[in-house]
């Protein structure tokens, strides 16, 4: 194991990857700003749905969230030209791991994918090479690198990738009922609108999914075929990209492709007054045991996560419980129809809850659907009931179609929200079956 891990290899790949993880990183901060996405969600709702635990991060939410990404901006410059690294990557990480924990109804996986790999960076020798830091201090300057250091984004790109192929293959997909979903909502587009609703293009999106995700990282490893992988990987992204328009990380994921290649074309193409690293040395640091162990159970917790449903009671399409940190993306489309109702407990007083008078339009669509956010908001009217004296019980009605199928009822009506507790654990028995195929 240690002359797979501590093997030193050229660490053009990784000085090249570093210059664009920064540019993204700011790109993604900056356009936060100018697209409105901040207003929208962190300064113009009254509270956000936080990570279930995170409610001290309200504090922070409102106007104070636009210094908040300016300092990450600057913080991806910082990482870009390789000034300051290490604590510019922290900081960033810890700026973008409260953004993504303070607020679940912009969910998405992308969004912890850029937090873990933003985590995986602090701790990568990126910036022993074209820095500001190797400059200034040339002590530091390297041209080579621990082979882990590649390993690391190898690894978990093939685990994103396979659990994300893996998650696909269920009914709802297989038969083209999601891909049809998703595409009739872009049928407004320009040009393209008419032709995604054509059903070749529904099969391309199903299937070319699963082969994509599942065939992607083996065939960029395999020399004979990783031209090929690139540009395929091109295609996907691009699309992606402008189909779903999910920021940067089509971008990121092309990025990633400095890694597969040999170092010497990476230096060719973008280092070429880099000295090409091409010794046999293995170098086992004192902390070797450690690191290991570490990497190790990192991997092992990765593996887990995104399995963890199949141990939670019913379909995760219908309970949610267990479906964040899996990797299961646009598996599914709901509709709902739902309502909430306070009762004072003291004068037995019905009060129907006017959800627009609390949330706004995309948080809405959340808390009629997903029964953790339920949960939170039901918390959040007896607080804000407990300030006018008053005790209440939060009581739900939700009818949730999923994926085109007749609404059933989601939770029981009968059930105070307000009063019962939430377990990440387990299943909550006041969610009615769902008794999906």
């Amino acid at each position: 194991m240690n002359k797979v891990l501590f093997k030193h290899i050229d660490n053009s790949s990784l000085i090249v990857f570093r210059i664009l993880f920064g540019a993204l990183i700011f790109l993604e901060s900056v356009g936060a700003i100018f697209t409105g996405w901040i207003r929208r969600t962190l300064v113009e709702p009254d509270f956000t749905f936080n990570f279930i635990g995170f409610d001290f991060l309200q504090v922070i939410q409102g106007e104070w969230m636009y210094a908040h990404y300016i300092l990450m901006g600057i913080c991806g410059l910082f990482v870009m030209v390789g000034y300051k690294y290490r604590i510019s990557m922290l900081a960033f990480t810890l700026l973008w791991a409260t953004t993504y924990l303070m607020q679940k109804s912009s969910y998405n996986n992308h969004y912890y994918f850029l937090m873990i790999l933003s985590a995986i960076m602090v701790f990568l020798p990126a910036h022993k090479y074209a820095s500001i830091d190797a400059k200034q201090n040339p002590s530091i300057k390297s041209i080579s690198m621990p082979n882990w250091c590649r390993l690391v984004f190898i690894m978990q790109l093939l685990i994103l990738y396979t659990y994300a192929s893996i998650a696909k293959m269920y009914p709802d997909w297989l038969d083209l009922t999601v891909p049809e979903l998703l595409m009739r909502s872009k049928s407004h587009y320009v040009i393209v609108g008419d032709i995604l609703q054509q059903k070749f293009v529904h099969y391309m999106i199903a299937y070319g999914g699963i082969l994509f995700d599942g065939l992607i990282i083996p065939l960029l490893l395999w020399k004979r075929t990783r031209k090929v992988a690139f540009f395929a990987s091109i295609f996907f992204h691009l699309f992606n990209s402008f189909i779903f328009q999910v920021g940067i990380f089509p971008y990121l994921s092309l990025a990633f492709a400095v890694f597969f290649f040999e170092p010497s074309i990476i230096q060719k193409l973008f280092l070429k007054g880099k000295t090409l690293f091409s010794e046999e040395h293995i170098e086992i640091p004192s902390y070797a045991t450690v690191f290991k162990t570490v990497f190790v159970l990192y991997f092992m917790i990765q593996i887990a996560l995104p399995l963890r449903h199949h141990f939670i009671q019913d379909n995760v399409l219908w309970t949610e419980e267990g479906h964040r940190l899996s990797w299961r993306m646009m598996l599914r489309s709901k509709s709902a129809n739902t309502s909430f109702r306070v009762v004072d407990k003291n004068t037995h007083v019905e009060i129907r809850v006017k959800l627009e008078d609390y949330l706004t339009k995309k948080q809405i669509r959340s808390a009629s659907s997903k029964p953790d956010v339920m949960w939170q908001f039901a918390q959040r009217l007896k607080s804000i009931y407990a300030k006018k004296g008053m005790d209440i019980e939060v009581y739900v009605r939700a009818y949730v179609s999923v994926n085109g199928r007749p609404s059933k009822q989601l939770i029981d009506s009968k059930v105070d929200l307000a009063s019962v507790k939430w377990n990440s654990f387990k299943h909550h028995d006041w969610i009615l079956p769902s008794n999906l195929d």
